[in-house]
């Protein structure tokens, strides 16, 4: 396990990986890129509620911005392929998953819980890390976007004002996870 306080240094590349999506083809993040200016990544989980409050908004990605690839990584500890497969039919999810059963891009991206997005260049350099919105609803007054806002910011060819914010959301792995055998009968 990673030491929490490490982080990606922002414009250097992040780690590839090549996992198995839901229809089965093999994604590798670097692959992903050609032809785009960038890409999304989320770390992700079919169960997590906070993650299923974006449904519609992953779904409508890649039609408002173009230029960028979505991946969505189902990394959640003990979630299954079929488990994701079966979620992502019930709720008609039409973007990429790829499912990563060890949650080895979570751990090497240091990433604690889901939903927790990356914004990266055409050459898996770090551009944002951290929380799409603050997780009220866009209509709400007290609503803050953080992706967006790092998106557009990057797409004209400023400098992303704020490069992270602090992600919330379900944990990968729970401790109770950890727990020796003995102590999870008397619990």
């Amino acid at each position: 396990m990673h030491n929490v306080n490490e982080q990606q240094k922002f414009g250097e590349p992040l780690s590839d990986f090549s996992l198995r999506s839901l229809a089965g083809s093999t994604v590798t993040l670097s692959s992903s890129l050609g032809g785009k200016k960038g890409a999304v990544v989320v770390i992700w989980s079919s169960t997590c509620s906070h993650c299923i409050r974006y449904d519609k908004y992953f779904g409508e990605f890649e039609r408002r911005y173009p230029d960028l690839r979505l991946i969505i990584v189902s990394a959640r500890h003990g979630e299954t392929l079929e488990s994701v497969t079966k979620a992502a039919g019930q709720r008609r999810l039409g973007f990429t998953i790829v499912h990563d059963p060890m949650g080895s891009v979570a751990q090497q991206w240091f990433t604690q819980q889901t939903p927790r997005a990356f914004l990266i260049g055409p050459n898996r350099e770090l551009m944002y890390r951290g929380a799409i919105d603050n997780y009220k609803f866009p209509g709400d007054p007290e609503y803050v976007a953080y992706l967006e806002p790092a998106i557009d910011q990057y797409l004209s060819g400023s400098p992303i004002s704020r490069q992270e914010t602090a992600s919330y959301g379900c944990a990968i792995q729970s401790i109770y996870y950890n727990l020796p055998k003995a102590f999870t009968k008397n619990v």
